[in-house]
């Protein structure tokens, strides 16, 4: 790709809640990618993730799908775990104060994170850092130091903080840390580029750029990506909601679930979460547009291709499949698992040790919904022993053979 070509991709579902400062942060990349390809060097580029979960969702990753497209044009990625920013927690987003997690727990988080990045990342060229190798030698005189370049105004006009005064609730000291680490993180890696979802737009235009020149460095370039909606295609993309597509869950579940996803949040998700190009997908939305390419089929290729940037094209293809005999054909899929049956089971019992359902708050709420089918036929309760050997349908895309 050239200069603009790569400008065009980097910036593409980007979203900054301004246009002068999307177009100036377009220009600062463009000069930047210049000085780089002058000097023969990479971009240094890094994205934070603090480790207060264990399960990903698809909107936790699109931060990770930004940092391959730079992997991709040979720049140099940074997966920066926050080991002492996960200790404060992140305001950015939050109404209220997050809990604050344990070393050990935030140590133990961290190994899944990694893990799972991997399946959107290329290992082999990605270097993982933990940010307590810089922080944990600050000294009490250095933090007074960074908090020297912000007001107290600065951090009380960012929404999250003006709607908590508003409402009269508390904004503790500790939470304005948070933004100075993440500063300070860019300074410590010299970073040409940082990726960020919109929630962090403070922490990185400001925080950022701010300490970078104020400790003598060019500022860096924000990359600030677009925040995935849920399957709904209103909400983002939260656990609490229950509008998630998991990244655990395999191929079958994943493709479904982009299935569920409205019509008119496709373009957000191809530009998020795709592999293709601004130009294959402005033709996409063109050929809709125009009748050529029916919303199903195109709402395939897209489910097709971000299934393959987790498990494998090959996956991806069989998904399609089972989703076209189980939805469109109405046919049980050929490939489910086999379970034998223990003596005294219900059918509560035989879905949570197959782990059809999370937990059995969820198992009950898909049989008061009539979720729940053995061979076809609705199972009203889950507190019945198992009725015969047969296939166990759990919602609308989990089966089980049950012998």
């Amino acid at each position: 790709m050239n200069i603009e070509e790569q400008v065009e991709l980097l910036m593409q579902g980007t979203e900054y809640g301004d246009e002068d400062l999307k177009k100036a942060m377009a220009s600062e990349l463009r000069e930047r990618l210049k000085l780089a390809e002058k000097e023969g060097r990479p971009l240094r580029v890094y994205c934070g993730y603090d480790p207060t979960s264990t399960d990903l969702h698809l909107g936790h990753t699109i931060s990770m799908r930004k940092l391959r497209q730079f992997q991709d044009l040979g720049h140099d990625v940074t997966f920066l775990i926050g080991s002492y920013t996960a200790l404060v927690g992140d305001p950015s987003d939050k109404n209220k104060a997050r809990p604050i997690l344990t070393e050990e727990k935030v140590a133990e988080n961290a190994v899944t994170y990694a893990e799972q990045a991997f399946r959107v990342l290329d290992k082999t060229k990605t270097k993982v850092r933990y940010n307590g190798e810089w922080l944990s030698k600050l000294t009490l005189v250095d933090l007074i130091r960074l908090g020297q370049n912000f007001t107290v105004q600065q951090f009380l006009a960012r929404d999250n903080f003006a709607n908590r005064m508003e409402k009269g609730e508390a904004i503790y000291l500790h939470e304005t840390f948070y933004a100075l680490m993440q500063g300070y993180d860019a300074v410590a890696m010299e970073t040409d580029v940082q990726v960020g979802g919109s929630d962090q737009l403070f922490n990185i235009i400001v925080a950022g750029r701010k300490l970078q020149e104020a400790l003598g460095q060019k500022p860096l370039v924000g990359i600030i990506t677009g925040i995935l909606p849920g399957t709904d295609g209103v909400q983002r993309m939260s656990k609490s909601t229950g509008n998630v597509v998991p990244i655990n869950s395999g191929a079958n579940d994943m493709f479904g679930k982009l299935m569920s996803v409205p019509d008119s949040a496709m373009g957000t998700y191809l530009r998020l979460a795709s592999r293709w190009s601004p130009h294959e997908i402005d033709q996409m939305e063109k050929d809709v547009a125009s009748g050529a390419l029916h919303p199903r089929d195109a709402k395939m290729k897209m489910a097709g291709d971000i299934v393959g940037i987790f498990y494998s094209d090959e996956e991806a293809v069989s998904a399609q499949e089972n989703f076209i005999k189980t939805f469109q054909q109405k046919e049980v899929p050929d490939d489910i698992p086999e379970y034998d049956l223990k003596d005294g089971q219900t059918v509560l019992d035989v879905i949570l040790d197959a782990k059809l359902a999370p937990s059995k708050s969820e198992a009950r709420r898909l049989f008061d919904q009539k979720g729940v089918r053995l061979d076809g036929e609705t199972v009203e309760r889950g507190d019945i022993p198992f009725p015969h050997a047969g296939v166990l349908q759990v919602g609308k895309r989990r089966f089980l053979r049950v012998k």
